[in-house]
């Protein structure tokens, strides 16, 4: 009698210790690293969203900043955690899609990382400066091919969102632009609105909007299917004659490879929810941030989106022989 109570003792002591095993995680911060400096957008973003999971969760949410090398040293850190649900990382196109051909990475993007989410994205607008003698797309462009020594653009830096979509703008209209780097969009910027460079692929949000609606920068397109309201008068690439040139700025959450299928799944369940806050809306709609509907905020989606984008992009960086300093 005696060793078979034992015995029953000794396994519900296992049963609950596996129990509490299992539960362990959930009292456990999570670490969200953003692979760039704080204060910029993918910090914002992830601190918004950090706070709002974590109700959902039951658990803090710490956001570590790991800048370097346009991001891979963070999303390196990301591939290298456990793949408990305790480390995941914030991501956009630079870091999931543009490093890959810029970089010898010691990681695969697609194959190392498990998709959580597909997050806003900022669309890119065509500015240019504000005395360009051109009505239209289609007369900026034929004005920058009739004058290769003004055709210009500024850009963040070589491998950056604005340089790339500069060299997609090249293939679509034959314009031959002198890049210009710059070491921020924002230092980019001020020297399109001083009139020194032609143009730029700027990033949509609140506060370019105003630059728009006061003259100093040009809008000539968004690089989108459709019209926005912070500016509804410009138009899309379609409309302006150059269909099928899209560029957005998105972001995204990923997980160490073999992350469990049920910690995914709560982990998305839980930006799901932080994404469809009122609150939440509000914020990102002011900085023209666009929410993905919600057939796309699945992990499925995120991978499947990212491979399309691989596919988009990285002939374009290959043939145009970009490579990262």
């Amino acid at each position: 009698m005696w060793k078979w109570l034992l015995a029953a003792l000794c396994g519900i002591a296992v049963q609950w210790g596996a129990a509490a095993s299992a539960q362990a995680p959930a009292s456990k911060p999570i670490t969200i690293i953003v692979p760039f400096a704080a204060g910029g957008p993918a910090d914002v973003l992830a601190r918004l969203l950090g706070e709002r999971m974590e109700r959902t969760l039951g658990q803090p949410l710490i956001v570590e900043n790991v800048a370097g090398a346009a991001g891979s040293l963070g999303v390196g850190r990301v591939v290298r955690a456990a793949p408990d649900g305790l480390t995941i990382g914030m991501g956009h196109l630079g870091t999931q899609v543009f490093n890959g051909a810029l970089y010898n990475l010691q990681y695969d993007l697609v194959k190392d990382l498990e998709p959580i989410i597909l997050l806003p994205a900022n669309i890119s607008v065509i500015v240019a400066k504000k005395d360009v003698p051109a009505k239209d797309l289609k007369e900026l462009v034929a004005w920058l091919k009739a004058n290769p020594d003004q055709a210009t653009s500024a850009t963040a830096g070589i491998g950056s969102i604005a340089h790339l979509a500069s060299i997609y703008f090249q293939d679509k209209t034959g314009a031959a632009l002198r890049i210009v780097p710059y070491r921020s969009g924002a230092a980019g910027l001020n020297d399109v609105i001083a009139g020194h460079v032609s143009l730029m692929f700027d990033q949509l949000t609140g506060s370019s909007a105003e630059l728009y609606r006061s003259g100093k920068l040009r809008p000539f397109a968004l690089a989108a299917k459709s019209r926005q309201p912070l500016i509804p008068d410009v138009p899309t690439v379609d409309e302006a004659g150059l269909p099928g040139l899209y560029v957005s700025t998105w972001y995204s959450l990923w997980a160490p490879k073999g992350t469990p299928a049920d910690v995914i799944a709560r982990l998305n369940a839980a930006a799901v929810a932080a994404l469809a806050e009122p609150d939440v809306h509000k914020r990102l709609e002011e900085q023209a941030a666009q929410i993905p509907p919600r057939e796309q905020q699945t992990p499925e989606a995120l991978g499947a989106f990212q491979k399309a984008e691989i596919a988009k992009w990285w002939p374009i960086i290959k043939a145009a022989n970009i490579k990262a300093e």
